[in-house]
This record gives structure tokens, sequence and C-alpha cells, in this order.
């Protein structure tokens, strides 16, 4: 945005590019620099702001401050926010497992491990990258970093992924997913044994207040969260789950199931710090897709078998015969 002026008032203090300068009220009196401008509502994270204190791009009264520094009533202040840096994102020549393709969608059984998008510190060996390379053109609605993805699993669940190869796709397909209508199914281990076959979990999950690389349920800056779940079996101090999604929060299965006591197995960051099984990453797997077709507008439904190394765990256990309770066939 550099060579555009912006300036919005939050709480006696306008964040500007370009060195305008404005004042503080008496309402930012006594904070400290950083915690003020995080909390402006300008949706700068505090260690954003914390860098640019310290590469000088944040002035109060003409001069470079500390990011403890108490504000005081009148104090002038200036943010410049430095233009992003242009991002490149290249096709990779990487093997996709296609369940489905058109001209206007395409359905993978995404491996687990693999990141669906880039992000800082991780821009190649994504499901993008292998789908630029793969498709040529998806939509653009994203921006570049997420071309096509409508939805998205974590790294390391693996399943059914959709994306979208044009804009009228992606927004028919992205409407769905708001109207709560695509089918999405999940298969889980959890640590416990549940006392209830069935059941709904209904709490709003926002960014954990302590710790802001986890999610948590919380009534603070949050939105509702809705996941069904019912027992396909037990095995001492496990449960394997089937679950469905009305809602599609970030990490919304993860934390539902930590809150309300049996977390994922091999889930480290809302479950126990050792994985159990040797596993690297938790036992979740999308194995379930199903959609309305943006243009034929009929409903199409996959279904995606479970990676090898949950298998074997579940075997361990004696509990993959349920699998036949979600499949007809298991390859």
């Amino acid at each position: 945005m550099s060579g555009e002026k912006i300036a919005r008032k939050s709480k006696g203090l306008i964040l500007v590019r370009n060195n305008e300068i404005f004042h503080v009220d008496n309402d930012g009196a006594g904070r400290r620099l950083d915690v003020y401008l995080a909390s402006s509502g300008d949706n700068l994270s505090r260690s954003y702001i914390q860098k640019l204190i310290g590469e000088g791009l944040i002035k109060v009264n003409g001069a470079e401050a500390r990011a403890n520094y108490r504000l005081k009533e009148g104090d002038e202040i200036a943010v410049e926010i430095p233009p992003p840096a242009e991002l490149h994102v290249l096709p990779e020549q990487i093997e996709l497992d296609i369940y489905y393709e058109d001209p206007d969608v395409i359905v993978i059984n995404k491996p687990r491990g693999m990141v669906v998008h880039p992000a800082e510190g991780n821009f190649s060996g994504t499901v993008v990258n292998a789908l630029l390379f793969h498709c040529r053109d998806l939509s653009g609605i994203n921006g570049v970093l997420r071309p096509g993805i409508v939805h998205r699993i974590d790294k390391d669940t693996s399943g059914l992924l959709m994306a979208a190869k044009n804009d009228l796709a992606h927004e028919l397909l992205a409407e769905q997913l708001k109207e709560h209508t695509v089918t999405r199914g999940y298969l889980a281990l959890v640590h416990g044994s549940m006392r209830y076959d069935q059941g709904v979990i209904n709490a709003p999950i926002g960014r954990d207040p302590r710790d802001r690389k986890k999610m948590a349920v919380t009534s603070r800056n949050s939105k509702n969260a809705i996941t069904h779940y019912r027992v396909l079996d037990r095995a001492g101090n496990y449960t394997f789950l089937e679950l469905r999604l009305e809602t599609g929060r970030t990490h919304q299965i993860r934390v539902h199931l930590a809150h309300i006591g049996h977390p994922l197995v091999g889930d480290t960051r809302y479950g126990p710090a050792r994985p159990h099984f040797g596993l690297e990453g938790q036992f979740l797997h999308a194995y379930l897709l199903g959609f309305i077709h943006p243009r034929e507008n009929c409903y199409l439904e996959f279904k995606a078998p479970l990676p090898c190394v949950l298998l074997e765990v579940l075997k361990s256990l004696d509990l993959d015969k349920s699998l036949e309770k979600v499949y007809r066939f298991q390859k």
C-alpha cells in the first residue's frame, strides 16, 4: 500500500501510512505502545508491530520508541507499513491422488504431512504447488497464495479436498460451505472411552487468548462451531469415531474433542505431549466429501480409504473391522 494515504480512527488513535501524524487521546494514556497498537482493530499482530518498531517504522512524537514505551495523552504516533513483498507460487510436479476432475472442479485425496497452501516459511511442496502444475488454471478468488482453494484440512490430516478451477465454481462451492450443505465426514481415534454412543459438540471457537498459535473454545472473539459424532467402536482407553462437520472452523475437530476430554491420538498440540503409537500428527482422516456440482447441479460424493499408517493403528487395537460401518470395502 506504499503511496496510499489511509487513516482510520480507533480509540483515539489513527494508524497511518506515509507518516501522517495523529494524536493519542486519554484512552491510550499509560498503555504500552505495542499493546495499544495491537488492540487498535487494524489487524496488526503484536509481534508484527514489534517488528515494525524494531525497524524504526513506528515513531512517537517524531522519534523512534521502544515497544514498552508508556503512552501519554497528546502523544503523536506515526505507523508506516512497508509494501508487501511480491510473492510467487510456482507449479511443481508433485503426484496427486485424484478422485474426480472436470473443467470446473478437482477432488484429491491429500496425504498426511502435506500443507494445503503456501504460507510464511513454506512456499513449496504444497497442494497448491501441485495443482498449479496439474491444472494450470485455478480460480483466483483467494489470491496468489491460495488459488482454487475452497476449504482446507490441516497438514497432518489426510483425506478429501476439493478445489475450484474457475471463479464461478469457487463462488458456488463456497456458498455451499457457508450454507452448511457440503457433506464432510471424518474418522478419528481419540483418547479415553467415550460415555455416549453419539452426540453433538456445540461450542464457539476462537483464538486461544493465552497462546495465539492455538485455537480454543472461548466466548471471546469466537465463531459458532458444531461437530456431530458417533462411536464406531471402543478398545481399552481408546475410542474410534466418525464425525460430521456442520461448520468448518480452524482446528474444529481437534479443539472440540480436546474440550470434552477426548483429544485426538497423536495430536501433541491439543492432547498429550507424547504421541501414542509412534504417530507423527493427529489420527484424523477426511474420508467423506459430498457437494452439488456447481455447473451440472448434481450431487457428487466420494470416500477415501484410511491411510495405511492409521489402518495399522486400528489393527493393533482390533478396531479395523468397525470400518465396515462407513465403507462397503476397505482397500
